[in-house]
Protein backbone atom coordinates (compact mmCIF):
# COMPACT_ATOMS: atom_id res chain seq x y z
CA UNK A 1 0.00 0.00 0.00
CA UNK A 2 1.50 3.41 -0.50
CA UNK A 3 0.35 6.85 0.70
CA UNK A 4 -0.04 10.22 -1.35
CA UNK A 5 0.99 11.93 1.92
CA UNK A 6 2.79 9.75 3.72
CA UNK A 7 3.42 12.13 6.77
CA UNK A 8 -0.06 11.97 7.56
CA UNK A 9 0.17 8.59 8.13
CA UNK A 10 2.45 9.48 11.02
CA UNK A 11 0.08 12.09 12.25
CA UNK A 12 -2.75 9.07 11.83
CA UNK A 13 -0.79 7.23 14.12
CA UNK A 14 0.31 9.33 16.76
CA UNK A 15 -3.30 10.83 16.90
CA UNK A 16 -4.60 7.57 17.43
CA UNK A 17 -2.33 6.25 19.89
CA UNK A 18 -3.27 9.39 21.93
CA UNK A 19 -6.87 9.19 21.33
CA UNK A 20 -7.04 5.31 22.73
CA UNK A 21 -4.99 6.34 26.01
CA UNK A 22 -7.17 9.63 26.65
CA UNK A 23 -9.98 7.58 26.13
CA UNK A 24 -8.90 4.22 28.76
CA UNK A 25 -7.87 7.41 30.69
CA UNK A 26 -10.97 8.75 31.16
CA UNK A 27 -12.81 5.30 31.91
CA UNK A 28 -10.74 5.10 34.55
CA UNK A 29 -11.63 8.02 36.61
CA UNK A 30 -15.43 7.35 35.83
CA UNK A 31 -17.77 6.19 38.84
CA UNK A 32 -18.03 2.66 39.41
CA UNK A 33 -21.57 2.48 38.40
CA UNK A 34 -20.45 3.40 34.36
CA UNK A 35 -17.95 0.90 34.60
CA UNK A 36 -20.25 -2.09 35.16
CA UNK A 37 -21.51 -4.53 32.68
CA UNK A 38 -19.27 -6.30 30.22
CA UNK A 39 -16.29 -4.95 28.69
CA UNK A 40 -17.94 -5.66 25.48
CA UNK A 41 -20.68 -3.52 25.88
CA UNK A 42 -18.64 -0.95 27.71
CA UNK A 43 -16.14 -0.32 25.05
CA UNK A 44 -17.27 -1.55 21.75
CA UNK A 45 -19.45 1.70 20.48
CA UNK A 46 -16.33 4.22 21.63
CA UNK A 47 -13.36 1.46 19.89
CA UNK A 48 -15.83 1.62 16.95
CA UNK A 49 -15.16 5.66 16.87
CA UNK A 50 -11.29 5.73 17.48
CA UNK A 51 -11.64 3.54 14.58
CA UNK A 52 -13.48 5.43 12.71
CA UNK A 53 -11.18 8.63 13.91
CA UNK A 54 -7.77 6.88 12.13
CA UNK A 55 -9.65 5.80 8.95
CA UNK A 56 -10.66 9.31 8.38
CA UNK A 57 -7.25 10.28 8.82
CA UNK A 58 -5.80 7.45 7.13
CA UNK A 59 -8.05 8.78 4.40
CA UNK A 60 -6.42 12.18 4.28
CA UNK A 61 -3.40 10.34 3.42
CA UNK A 62 -4.92 9.57 0.58
CA UNK A 63 -4.14 5.57 0.36
CA UNK A 64 -3.81 3.13 -2.97
CA UNK A 65 -3.11 -0.50 -3.11
CA UNK A 66 -2.13 -2.16 -6.18
CA UNK A 67 -4.50 -4.60 -6.83
CA UNK A 68 -6.02 -6.88 -9.83
CA UNK A 69 -8.44 -5.83 -12.04
CA UNK A 70 -10.62 -7.63 -14.19
CA UNK A 71 -11.87 -5.71 -17.49
CA UNK A 72 -12.91 -6.90 -20.63
CA UNK A 73 -9.84 -6.09 -23.01
CA UNK A 74 -8.19 -7.62 -25.78
CA UNK A 75 -9.63 -8.09 -29.41
CA UNK A 76 -12.58 -8.51 -31.61
CA UNK A 77 -12.93 -9.20 -35.05
CA UNK A 78 -16.54 -9.27 -36.51
CA UNK A 79 -16.59 -11.22 -39.75
CA UNK A 80 -19.62 -10.46 -41.78
CA UNK A 81 -21.10 -13.09 -44.42
CA UNK A 82 -21.78 -10.44 -47.19
CA UNK A 83 -22.25 -13.22 -50.07
CA UNK A 84 -25.24 -13.03 -51.57
CA UNK A 85 -27.45 -15.27 -49.13
CA UNK A 86 -27.78 -12.55 -46.70
CA UNK A 87 -30.35 -10.56 -48.71
CA UNK A 88 -32.76 -13.30 -47.64
CA UNK A 89 -35.58 -11.79 -45.92
CA UNK A 90 -36.19 -14.67 -43.10
CA UNK A 91 -34.77 -12.35 -41.02
CA UNK A 92 -36.39 -8.70 -41.00
CA UNK A 93 -35.52 -6.16 -42.82
CA UNK A 94 -32.80 -8.64 -44.38
CA UNK A 95 -30.07 -11.22 -42.85
CA UNK A 96 -27.16 -8.61 -43.16
CA UNK A 97 -29.30 -5.39 -42.28
CA UNK A 98 -30.39 -7.22 -39.08
CA UNK A 99 -26.62 -7.98 -38.33
CA UNK A 100 -25.55 -4.83 -38.98
CA UNK A 101 -27.96 -2.93 -36.79
CA UNK A 102 -27.47 -5.62 -34.15
CA UNK A 103 -23.42 -5.03 -34.43
CA UNK A 104 -23.53 -1.35 -34.41
CA UNK A 105 -25.35 -1.55 -30.72
CA UNK A 106 -22.65 -4.18 -29.93
CA UNK A 107 -19.94 -2.01 -30.61
CA UNK A 108 -21.36 1.52 -29.00
CA UNK A 109 -21.35 -0.92 -25.79
CA UNK A 110 -17.66 -1.84 -25.58
CA UNK A 111 -15.21 0.25 -23.44
CA UNK A 112 -12.29 1.51 -25.47
CA UNK A 113 -10.05 -1.32 -24.34
CA UNK A 114 -11.48 -3.61 -26.03
CA UNK A 115 -10.28 -3.23 -29.95
CA UNK A 116 -12.77 -4.16 -32.34
CA UNK A 117 -12.34 -4.79 -36.25
CA UNK A 118 -14.19 -5.72 -39.35
CA UNK A 119 -13.77 -8.33 -41.74
CA UNK A 120 -16.32 -8.63 -45.00
CA UNK A 121 -16.48 -12.06 -46.64
CA UNK A 122 -17.92 -13.60 -49.37
CA UNK A 123 -16.09 -15.74 -51.70
CA UNK A 124 -12.61 -13.48 -50.39
CA UNK A 125 -12.72 -11.51 -47.68
CA UNK A 126 -11.44 -8.26 -47.16
CA UNK A 127 -10.35 -6.30 -44.14
CA UNK A 128 -12.56 -2.97 -43.69
CA UNK A 129 -11.36 -1.69 -40.75
CA UNK A 130 -8.35 -2.70 -38.90
CA UNK A 131 -8.63 -3.62 -35.19
CA UNK A 132 -9.21 -0.37 -33.18
CA UNK A 133 -10.50 1.69 -30.33
CA UNK A 134 -12.41 4.03 -31.93
CA UNK A 135 -15.68 2.50 -31.92
CA UNK A 136 -17.46 5.34 -34.68
CA UNK A 137 -15.62 4.27 -36.97
CA UNK A 138 -16.02 0.96 -36.69
CA UNK A 139 -19.45 1.81 -36.72
CA UNK A 140 -18.98 3.34 -40.03
CA UNK A 141 -17.04 0.51 -41.77
CA UNK A 142 -20.19 -1.60 -40.78
CA UNK A 143 -22.56 0.55 -42.16
CA UNK A 144 -20.93 0.32 -45.61
CA UNK A 145 -21.48 -3.31 -45.90
CA UNK A 146 -23.04 -4.43 -49.24
CA UNK A 147 -24.08 -8.05 -50.43
CA UNK A 148 -21.99 -9.81 -53.06
CA UNK A 149 -21.01 -13.40 -53.93
CA UNK A 150 -20.98 -16.77 -52.49
CA UNK A 151 -19.90 -17.77 -49.34
CA UNK A 152 -16.33 -19.09 -47.74
CA UNK A 153 -15.88 -19.39 -44.22
CA UNK A 154 -12.75 -21.10 -44.35
CA UNK A 155 -11.14 -17.69 -45.90
CA UNK A 156 -13.11 -15.47 -43.34
CA UNK A 157 -11.53 -17.43 -40.37
CA UNK A 158 -8.27 -17.03 -42.27
CA UNK A 159 -8.57 -13.23 -42.93
CA UNK A 160 -9.43 -12.55 -39.25
CA UNK A 161 -6.62 -14.23 -37.92
CA UNK A 162 -4.38 -12.39 -40.35
CA UNK A 163 -5.82 -9.40 -38.82
CA UNK A 164 -5.20 -10.83 -35.32
CA UNK A 165 -1.63 -11.82 -36.01
CA UNK A 166 -0.50 -9.07 -38.21
CA UNK A 167 0.66 -11.31 -41.15
CA UNK A 168 -0.58 -13.38 -43.72
CA UNK A 169 -1.92 -16.65 -42.33
CA UNK A 170 -3.29 -19.73 -44.46
CA UNK A 171 -3.53 -23.52 -44.28
CA UNK A 172 -0.47 -26.18 -44.34
CA UNK A 173 -0.29 -27.28 -48.40
CA UNK A 174 -1.67 -30.94 -47.29
CA UNK A 175 -0.15 -32.64 -50.58
CA UNK A 176 3.62 -31.90 -49.67
CA UNK A 177 2.51 -32.81 -46.13
CA UNK A 178 3.44 -29.56 -44.69
CA UNK A 179 2.94 -28.90 -41.00
CA UNK A 180 -0.08 -26.45 -39.52
CA UNK A 181 2.39 -23.06 -39.18
CA UNK A 182 3.06 -21.33 -35.47
CA UNK A 183 1.45 -18.56 -35.73
CA UNK A 184 1.90 -17.50 -31.80
CA UNK A 185 -0.30 -17.21 -29.44
CA UNK A 186 -3.17 -14.57 -28.86
CA UNK A 187 -5.40 -15.94 -25.81
CA UNK A 188 -6.70 -12.31 -26.08
CA UNK A 189 -8.73 -12.38 -29.15
CA UNK A 190 -11.98 -13.39 -30.20
CA UNK A 191 -13.40 -14.26 -33.83
CA UNK A 192 -17.30 -13.68 -34.04
CA UNK A 193 -18.64 -14.88 -37.32
CA UNK A 194 -21.73 -14.01 -38.46
CA UNK A 195 -23.04 -15.98 -41.54
CA UNK A 196 -26.27 -18.37 -42.25
CA UNK A 197 -23.35 -21.19 -42.72
CA UNK A 198 -23.82 -21.86 -46.35
CA UNK A 199 -19.64 -22.67 -47.78
CA UNK A 200 -19.94 -22.60 -51.27
CA UNK A 201 -15.87 -22.70 -51.79
CA UNK A 202 -12.58 -21.83 -50.92
CA UNK A 203 -10.04 -22.88 -47.72
CA UNK A 204 -11.51 -25.67 -45.08
CA UNK A 205 -13.14 -23.97 -42.46
CA UNK A 206 -12.52 -26.75 -39.77
CA UNK A 207 -9.33 -26.75 -40.48
CA UNK A 208 -8.81 -23.11 -40.16
CA UNK A 209 -10.59 -23.14 -37.18
CA UNK A 210 -8.60 -25.63 -35.88
CA UNK A 211 -5.42 -23.33 -36.30
CA UNK A 212 -7.27 -20.35 -34.38
CA UNK A 213 -7.73 -22.87 -31.21
CA UNK A 214 -4.04 -23.38 -31.56
CA UNK A 215 -3.69 -19.75 -31.84
CA UNK A 216 -5.51 -19.40 -28.64
CA UNK A 217 -8.03 -17.29 -30.39
CA UNK A 218 -11.81 -18.30 -29.84
CA UNK A 219 -14.69 -18.15 -32.37
CA UNK A 220 -18.36 -17.00 -31.84
CA UNK A 221 -20.54 -18.23 -34.31
CA UNK A 222 -24.21 -16.48 -34.88
CA UNK A 223 -26.30 -18.18 -37.30
CA UNK A 224 -28.57 -15.31 -38.86
CA UNK A 225 -31.43 -16.55 -40.83
CA UNK A 226 -33.88 -19.41 -40.25
CA UNK A 227 -33.58 -23.09 -40.42
CA UNK A 228 -36.78 -23.20 -43.06
CA UNK A 229 -34.71 -20.56 -45.38
CA UNK A 230 -35.68 -18.07 -47.68
CA UNK A 231 -35.08 -17.90 -51.74
CA UNK A 232 -33.22 -14.97 -53.03
CA UNK A 233 -32.61 -13.50 -56.57
CA UNK A 234 -28.89 -13.61 -57.84
CA UNK A 235 -28.48 -13.00 -61.44
CA UNK A 236 -31.77 -13.51 -62.38
CA UNK A 237 -32.58 -16.75 -60.75
CA UNK A 238 -34.21 -18.08 -57.11
CA UNK A 239 -31.95 -19.48 -55.41
CA UNK A 240 -33.05 -21.22 -52.12
CA UNK A 241 -31.03 -20.79 -48.55
CA UNK A 242 -31.14 -21.59 -45.48
CA UNK A 243 -29.36 -21.52 -42.08
CA UNK A 244 -26.43 -24.65 -41.94
CA UNK A 245 -26.57 -24.80 -38.12
CA UNK A 246 -24.31 -27.45 -38.03
CA UNK A 247 -20.91 -26.06 -39.80
CA UNK A 248 -21.34 -23.05 -37.35
CA UNK A 249 -21.53 -25.21 -34.42
CA UNK A 250 -18.80 -27.67 -35.26
CA UNK A 251 -16.08 -24.54 -36.11
CA UNK A 252 -17.41 -22.50 -32.55
CA UNK A 253 -16.45 -26.07 -30.74
CA UNK A 254 -13.60 -26.31 -32.47
CA UNK A 255 -12.22 -23.37 -30.47
CA UNK A 256 -14.23 -23.71 -27.00
CA UNK A 257 -16.50 -20.98 -28.35
CA UNK A 258 -20.58 -21.14 -28.66
CA UNK A 259 -22.50 -21.07 -31.32
CA UNK A 260 -25.28 -18.72 -31.11
CA UNK A 261 -28.51 -18.65 -33.13
CA UNK A 262 -30.26 -15.71 -34.62
CA UNK A 263 -33.65 -16.62 -36.16
CA UNK A 264 -34.57 -12.82 -35.88
CA UNK A 265 -33.65 -9.23 -35.21
CA UNK A 266 -34.37 -9.41 -31.61
CA UNK A 267 -33.01 -12.51 -31.33
CA UNK A 268 -30.25 -11.46 -32.74
CA UNK A 269 -29.36 -8.48 -30.63
CA UNK A 270 -30.15 -11.03 -27.72
CA UNK A 271 -26.90 -12.68 -29.15
CA UNK A 272 -24.59 -9.51 -29.15
CA UNK A 273 -25.82 -9.17 -24.94
CA UNK A 274 -24.60 -12.65 -24.46
CA UNK A 275 -21.31 -13.05 -26.19
CA UNK A 276 -18.79 -14.06 -23.92
CA UNK A 277 -15.73 -12.04 -24.46
CA UNK A 278 -12.52 -12.54 -22.84
CA UNK A 279 -11.64 -10.79 -19.79
CA UNK A 280 -8.23 -10.12 -18.51
CA UNK A 281 -6.29 -9.15 -15.22
CA UNK A 282 -4.25 -6.10 -14.84
CA UNK A 283 -2.56 -5.13 -11.54
CA UNK A 284 -3.16 -1.27 -11.55
CA UNK A 285 -3.14 1.91 -8.38
CA UNK A 286 -6.62 1.23 -6.90
CA UNK A 287 -7.30 4.82 -4.39
CA UNK A 288 -8.64 3.28 -1.51
CA UNK A 289 -9.28 7.16 0.09
CA UNK A 290 -13.32 6.17 -0.64
CA UNK A 291 -13.65 2.82 0.93
CA UNK A 292 -11.78 4.33 4.45
CA UNK A 293 -14.10 7.00 4.41
CA UNK A 294 -17.37 4.84 3.91
CA UNK A 295 -16.37 2.10 6.48
CA UNK A 296 -15.29 5.25 9.01
CA UNK A 297 -19.10 6.32 8.31
CA UNK A 298 -20.04 2.75 8.99
CA UNK A 299 -18.34 2.58 12.14
CA UNK A 300 -19.83 5.84 13.16
CA UNK A 301 -23.14 4.77 12.23
CA UNK A 302 -22.90 1.43 14.20
CA UNK A 303 -21.11 2.92 17.27
CA UNK A 304 -24.12 5.59 17.70
CA UNK A 305 -26.80 3.00 16.89
CA UNK A 306 -25.08 0.66 19.65
CA UNK A 307 -24.87 3.88 21.97
CA UNK A 308 -28.41 5.12 21.88
CA UNK A 309 -29.56 1.53 22.44
CA UNK A 310 -27.50 0.25 25.60
CA UNK A 311 -27.21 3.97 27.16
CA UNK A 312 -29.99 6.06 26.16
CA UNK A 313 -27.73 8.47 24.95
CA UNK A 314 -24.12 9.18 22.79
CA UNK A 315 -21.59 9.13 25.80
Amino acid sequence: MTFEYPVLVAVAVVVTVALFIVYFRMHRRRPAALRAGSALRRHLPQVMFLTAAALLLLAVARPAATLPVARAAGTVILAFDVSNSMKAEDVQPSRLAAAKSAATEFVAAQPDTVNIGIVAFDQGALTTQQPSDDHDATTAAIKRLQVNGGTSLGQAILASLTVVVGKPVSLPNEDTGEAAPDIGYFGNATIVVLSDGEDTGGPDALAAASLAAKAGVRIETVGVGTVEGATVEVEGYQVATSLNEDLLTQIAQTTAGNYHRAENAQALHDVYQSLDLRLTTERKPVELTGAAAAIAVLLLTIGGILMTTWFGRIL
